[in-house]
C-alpha cells in the first residue's frame, strides 16, 4: 500500500510542480519577479539607449557652485535668479527637483521674527519687514516661466489635495484604480503651488529590490488621479491643456494573461505606452558630461545658451550629500535628478521599453504546454533526447526575448520558462529514475537467488521484460533430479531432508548461477534452468552443458562430505551404544551413508519465456515442447543408465564436448522421434585417443543395430564393456544388450526404423 501510494506520489511529482510553478508566475512572488527583472537589467547593460542629442538638460548645483555660492539650502531668491535666466536663455521648461514645502527661513520677513522683541532691533524688524519675501519672489519668477515644482506623495492622511493644472481625460475604466496608490502628500507652499504652471509628485519609486526602473506618470491619491513632475514638465513643454489616459476596456483594447490597467497616455502630441499601473520602463542611456551645465555658470552669464534654449531644465544636484542616489538597471548609484533626465529622454526620444500586454499569458502558456509535452514524451525518448529538448527550447526562448528587446523595445521573460522548463525536466527524470531504480530493485529481489548477479544487473537495465507475459525465444533448457529421492526421503526425517535437499540444491544452484543459467524453479528435489533468457547468453547450450558437468564435480564434492560426515556419525553412534550397531546409523543431521544420483536433460529450442500467471502473481518461467523434451530427456537417463541426456539440438550446439549418441527415441508427447546424445566429458576428454575409439565403435554399434546386424552389434557391445573410455555407459550396454538380444530372438516388423518407441515417462 505504501509502495503504491509512493508511485502514484512520484507519477503526479513532476505535474504538481509544473501546476506550482504556473501558480507562483500568476501571483508573482518577490523572487520570481526579481528573476525576471534582473534579465532586463541585463538587457539593458549590454544594449543601453544610445546617448543622442535630445531636448533635455540639467542645471547642476553641483561642488564648484556651492564652493562659489555658498552651502545647501541656498536662498530663494537665488533659486528665482536661476529661473528668470533659464527663462532668459529660451528654455522650454523649468522643473525644480526639489520639495519646497516650508518658508525660506533666509527669507527677510523669516529674519524679522527671528530678531529679539527689543527697542534696539525695531528699525531692523521695520526695515527686513519691507523687503521682498524670497518665497514670493520665486513665486513671482516660478509664474512667468514654463516653471513645474512638486509635491512629495505618502502613506500618511495627511496633506491638501493638490490643485490640478490639467484635465484628464479617462478612455475605459476608472484609471486611479490601476494606478499606485498614496493616501497623503507634502505639498508645496500655497503661493508657489498657485503660481507655477505644473504641479506633479516628485517620488521615484524603486521596485522591491531597491532599483528604479519604472517611473510612474500618475498616481492615485484618495481616488483622484495625480501627475509626476515628469507628465507635468513634458506637457508644460508642449503647451498642452491635458492628459488623455485609456485602459484595456476602452474600445478596440484587450488584455492576455493580464489583470487589465492602463494601455497609454497621450501627453500633447506624444502617445506614451505604459504597464497596467500607468508606468513607463526607463530606457537607460550612459551618463553624458553634455547632460549638465553647472549652476555656477548660468549665474556668472558663462553657461552656453545653445544648451538651453527650447530645453527642458531640470534644476537639481549631484553634489553628495544633496541628491538622493538610487541604483538603476545599468548602474549602482544615480542622482534623482539624473534619473529623472533619463525618463524625460525616454519620454521624447519614442525608445520605450515595454511589456507587451500578451507576455504574461504567452510565458505561462509556453511553459505549460512544453513542460507537458516533456513530462508525457520523456519516458519514451529518454532523458538525453528531451535534455537537448528542453536546451534548444530554453536559447530558442533567450534568443527570442533578446531579439524582441533589440529591435522591438519588448520585455519578455525567458528566465521563468527556462526555470519551469528546468524544474519539470529534473523532475521528470528523477521520478523516472527512483521509478527505475524501483523496478531494478523489484528485478533484483526476483532475480537475485535465481540469475548471476551479471545477468541480474543485465535484467535490471530492461525491467520492461518484467510485465506480464511472454516472448518466444531460442533457449537451452536443464532438468535435474535426484534418483530414488523417495527412497531416500524415506529413511529421514523431514527436518534431516529438508537439510539434505538444502545441501544438495545450494552447490548446483550456484554453478548454474555461475555459468550464466537462470534458475526457474524448484521442485522438491528437481531443479529447472535455462539459458538465453531473460537476457542473451551467448553459446547457451554449452553453457548448459558445461553446467551439467560441473554439476556432476559438485555432486561428488557433496558425496564425499556425506560420506565423511556419516561415518564420524557412526562412530560416534556405536560409541553411544557401547560397540553395539545403531539402526539409525547415518542419519545425524541431514547426512546419509547413500551416494546420491542424478539425472540431467538438456535440450535446445524455441520457448516461450516470460512473467506466466496473473496480475495478482506470477513467475518468470518458460513453456512450450522444448521444455518438455528436456523433461522427458532427464527422466529417460535412468533408462539409459547414463548422468546427463542431450536432444540432437543442443548436441549440435555444443559439439566440442565429448558426446556419444545413444538413440533415436520417440518420448511421451512427441510425434517426431529424437536423436539422443550421452554427454560424458568436456573438450579434454573429447580430444583423448579413448575418445575417438568410443566414438567409432559406438557408431559402428548403431548402425550394424539399425541394419538388423545383431550378432556385429552384440560383438561391438562387448567390445564397448571392455573399453574404459565406454566405463560410465556400462549400464546403457546393459540395456541394449537385452534390447539386441530380444529384436535376435524376436525380429521387428518389416517397417520398423530402428526408434524406440517402447519408453515410459
Amino acid at each position: 500500500m505504501i509502495k503504491a501510494k509512493l508511485d502514484r506520489g512520484l507519477r503526479l511529482l513532476p505535474v504538481a510542480l509544473l501546476l506550482a510553478s504556473v501558480a507562483l508566475r500568476v501571483y508573482e512572488p518577490a523572487p520570481v519577479e526579481r528573476l525576471r527583472l534582473s534579465v532586463f537589467d541585463q538587457y539593458q547593460a549590454l544594449k543601453p539607449r544610445e546617448s543622442t542629442e535630445l531636448p533635455v538638460r540639467i542645471l547642476d548645483i553641483d561642488e564648484k557652485s556651492l564652493q562659489r555660492f555658498g552651502q545647501w539650502p541656498w536662498p530663494r531668491i537665488r533659486l528665482a535668479q536661476i529661473i528668470d535666466l533659464l527663462s532668459e536663455s529660451g528654455a522650454a521648461a523649468v522643473l525644480l527637483d526639489v520639495l519646497i514645502s516650508e518658508p525660506d527661513r533666509l527669507s527677510p520677513s523669516q529674519l524679522a521674527k527671528m530678531l529679539p522683541d527689543e527697542p534696539g532691533f525695531a528699525a531692523a524688524r521695520e526695515t527686513l519687514s519691507q523687503q521682498i519675501d524670497f518665497d514670493e519672489s520665486l513665486a513671482m519668477s516660478a509664474g512667468q516661466a514654463n516653471t513645474v515644482i512638486g509635491f512629495v506623495l505618502s502613506r500618511d492622511p495627511a496633506g491638501r489635495m493638490p490643485s490640478s493644472k490639467a484635465g484628464i481625460v479617462q478612455a475605459g475604466d476608472e484609471p486611479w484604480s490601476f494606478l499606485l496608490s498614496f493616501r497623503g502628500n507634502i505639498p508645496a507652499l500655497p503661493e508657489l503651488e498657485a503660481s507655477a504652471a505644473g504641479y506633479g509628485a516628485l517620488n521615484l519609486v524603486p521596485d522591491r529590490d531597491g532599483i528604479v526602473r519604472r517611473a510612474p506618470l500618475f498616481y492615485n491619491l484618495k481616488n483622484k488621479v495625480v501627475p509626476s513632475v515628469d507628465a507635468e514638465v513634458l506637457r508644460i513643454a508642449q503647451g498642452a491643456s491635458t492628459y488623455i489616459l485609456k485602459s484595456t476596456t476602452a474600445s478596440g483594447e484587450m488584455s492576455l494573461g493580464s489583470r487589465g490597467g492602463i494601455v497609454n497616455a497621450r501627453i500633447g502630441a506624444l502617445t506614451v505606452p505604459t504597464d497596467q499601473h500607468g508606468r513607463i520602463w526607463i530606457r537607460y542611456a550612459p551618463y553624458s558630461s553634455n547632460l549638465t551645465v553647472p549652476a555656477w555658470q548660468l549665474m556668472d552669464g558663462t553657461a552656453p545658451t545653445q544648451d538651453l534654449a527650447g530645453h527642458i531644465v531640470l534644476v537639481g544636484s549631484t553634489a553628495a550629500g544633496l541628491n538622493m542616489p538610487s541604483a538603476t538597471s545599468i548602474a549602482s548609484s544615480v542622482s534623482s535628478v539624473v534619473i529623472r533626465a533619463q525618463i524625460l529622454q525616454t519620454l521624447i526620444s519614442g525608445e520605450y521599453l515595454y511589456r507587451p500586454d500578451w507576455s504574461n499569458g504567452a510565458e505561462i502558456l509556453a511553459s505549460l504546454a512544453l513542460g507537458l509535452m516533456l513530462i508525457w514524451i520523456l519516458p519514451y525518448l529518454g532523458s538525453a533526447w528531451c535534455a537537448l529538448i528542453a536546451l534548444i527550447s530554453i536559447l530558442m526562448a533567450f534568443g527570442g526575448s533578446w531579439l524582441l528587446f533589440t529591435e522591438q523595445n519588448a520585455l519578455v521573460d525567458p528566465v521563468y520558462f527556462a526555470l519551469v522548463i528546468l524544474l519539470v525536466y529534473l523532475a521528470q527524470s528523477l521520478r523516472m529514475y527512483l521509478s527505475s531504480e524501483q523496478e531494478r530493485k523489484t528485478v533484483r529481489d526476483a532475480f537475485g537467488r535465481y540469475l548471476s548477479p551479471a545477468l541480474v544487473e543485465q535484467l535490471a537495465e530492461e525491467p520492461d521484460r518484467l510485465t506480464l507475459g511472454g516472448e518466444m525465444r531460442e533457449m537451452s533448457i536443464l532438468f535435474c533430479d535426484i534418483r530414488g529421492f523417495t527412497a531416500v526421503s524415506e529413511r529421514h526425517s523431514p527436518e534431516d531432508l529438508t537439510r539434505l535437499i538444502n545441501r544438495f540444491l545450494t552447490p548446483l544452484t550456484q554453478v548454474i548461477l555461475d555459468r550464466s543459467g537462470t534458475i526457474d524453479k524448484y521442485m522438491g528435489d528437481c531443479i529447472m534452468a535455462f539459458w538465453n533468457a531473460p537476457v542473451d547468453v551467448p553459446d547457451h547450450a554449452l553453457k548448459a552443458c558445461q553446467s551439467a558437468l560441473a554439476m556432476m564435480n559438485a555432486l561428488e564434492q557433496l558425496n564425499n562430505e556425506l560420506s565423511e560426515e556419516a561415518a564420524k556419525s557412526f562412530a560416534l553412534q556405536k560409541n553411544e551404544t557401547g560397540g553395539g550397531i545403531s539402526l539409525h546409523r547415518g542419519k545425524l543431521h541431514g547426512t546419509t551413508t547413500e551416494l546420491l544420483r542424478v539425472g540431467v536433460g538438456i535440450n535446445t529450442g524455441t520457448a516461450c519465456v516470460g512473467n506466466l500467471g496473473s496480475e495478482q502473481r506470477f513467475d518468470y518461467s518458460a513453456l512450450g515442447d522444448s521444455v518438455n523434451l528436456a523433461s522427458r530427456l532427464e527422466g529417460q537417463s535412468k533408462t539409459y543408465g547414463v548422468d546427463i541426456l542431450l536432444a540432437e539440438e543442443t548436441y549440435a550446439a555444443a559439439n566440442q564436448l565429448a558426446a556419444v549418441e545413444l538413440d533415436l527415441v520417440q518420448v511421451v508427447g512427441k510425434t517426431e522421434p529424437v536423436r539422443i546424445f550421452a554427454l560424458i566429458g568436456d573438450e579434454t576428454v573429447k580430444d583423448s585417443t579413448g575418445f575417438d575409439r568410443l566414438i567409432r565403435l559406438q557408431n559402428d554399434m548403431l548402425d550394424a543395430y539399425r541394419e538388423r546386424q545383431w550378432d556385429n552389434a552384440l560383438e561391438i557391445i562387448r567390445q564397448l564393456r571392455n573399453d574404459a573410455a565406454a566405463i560410465s555407459m556400462t549400464r546403457y550396454y546393459d540395456m541394449f544388450d537385452e534390447r539386441v538380444t530380444e529384436f535376435r530372438a524376436t525380429p521387428p516388423d518389416s517397417d520398423w526404423d530402428g526408434v524406440e518407441r517402447r519408453l515410459v515417462k
